[in-house]
C-alpha cells in the first residue's frame, strides 16, 4: 500500500484551494454582472416613463395649417373614433396598431410628426410617440388639447355619418344627487355648465363652473377616476357638455336634469 508523500498532499490541497477560489471569483463576477444589469434596467425604467415631447397648442397648429407648413398629423385614437370625426389631413394610427400602419408614416426620420387624441387627459398620443421614437424620428410633438378643443373652436373637421348622432345620456335623479351632496360623497365632481354670471347668482352646493361653450378647454381640472355630473337650467347645455365628456373619453359621466 502506497502512502502519499506530504509534498504530494500539499500540491493536491493547493490545487483544490485554487479551484475553489476560481469558483468563488466566478460566482462573484456573475453576481456583479447581474447586479449591474438590474441597475441598468431599474435606472432606464423611469427615463422611459418620463419621456416628454414638445407640446403644440391649438393656435399654433392652426397657424401651421394656415401657412401650409409640411408636417404629418397623426390621430392616435381608435378607428371608430377617427371615422366619426377627425382633424383635416390627419392619418389614423391607433396607438395599439402601430406595426400594421408603419407604411403611413414618412420614411424621412426628420419629418415633423404631430400626434393628437382625446384631449389633455388622454394618454394615447404620448404612448404612440414613445413607440415611434425608437424608429429614429427626431421631430415628434403632441397636440395635447386634441380634437375636443379643435372642434370646440369650430376648426375644420372631416365628419362621418354618425357625427352629431343623438345619444342617450345617463341621467341622475335630483333626489340621488341631493343624497350624494348631503352624505358628502367624494367620488364625484359636479359641474355647472352655465355662464359664469349665472353660476355666481346661485348654484348647487359643491358644484364648480365650466361653461359648456369652452368645456373641453376647461376639462383639465376634472379627474378621470371620479364620476362627472353636469347640469344647467334646461338640459340643453349640459347635454352638449355630456357629449364633450364622451369625446374626452371620461368613463363615468352623468347628466342631472333639474327641470321637467
Amino acid at each position: 500500500m502506497k502512502v502519499a508523500s506530504l509534498e504530494t498532499i500539499d500540491i493536491f490541497s493547493e490545487q483544490k484551494i485554487k479551484e475553489t477560489n476560481m469558483q468563488t471569483i466566478l460566482k462573484d463576477r456573475i453576481k456583479i454582472a447581474l447586479t449591474v444589469m438590474l441597475m441598468i434596467i431599474v435606472c432606464s425604467a423611469p427615463t422611459f416613463a418620463e419621456t416628454t415631447f414638445p407640446v403644440v397648442g391649438t393656435d399654433e397648429l392652426k397657424a401651421l395649417f394656415d401657412k401650409k407648413a409640411k408636417f404629418t398629423l397623426v390621430d392616435s385614437r381608435t378607428v371608430p373614433e377617427y371615422n366619426e370625426s377627425h382633424i383635416i389631413n390627419s392619418i389614423n394610427i391607433p396607438e395599439k396598431k402601430l406595426q400594421e400602419n408603419l407604411a403611413l408614416i414618412p420614411a424621412d426620420k426628420s419629418s415633423s410628426l404631430i400626434i393628437y387624441c382625446n384631449g389633455v387627459k388622454c394618454g394615447k398620443s404620448k404612448r404612440l410617440a414613445v413607440q415611434l421614437e425608437p424608429f429614429g424620428y427626431t421631430s415628434i410633438r403632441i397636440y395635447a388639447e386634441g380634437i375636443p378643443v379643435w372642434e370646440e373652436k369650430n376648426l375644420p373637421l372631416v365628419t362621418g355619418p354618425d357625427y352629431n348622432k343623438k345619444i342617450k345620456a345617463t341621467i341622475i335623479k335630483p333626489e340621488d344627487l341631493n343624497k350624494m351632496i348631503t352624505e358628502k360623497k367624494d367620488d364625484y365632481v359636479l359641474v355647472d355648465v352655465r355662464y359664469a354670471s349665472e353660476y355666481k347668482e346661485g348654484h348647487i352646493p359643491t358644484a364648480i363652473n365650466i361653461q359648456s361653450e369652452t368645456f373641453a378647454a376647461g376639462s383639465r381640472v376634472l379627474p378621470k377616476e371620479k364620476k362627472i355630473i353636469v347640469y344647467c337650467n334646461t338640459g340643453s347645455r349640459s347635454y352638449l357638455a355630456y357629449k364633450k365628456l364622451i369625446q374626452l373619453a371620461y368613463p363615468n359621466i352623468n347628466q342631472a336634469l333639474l327641470a321637467s
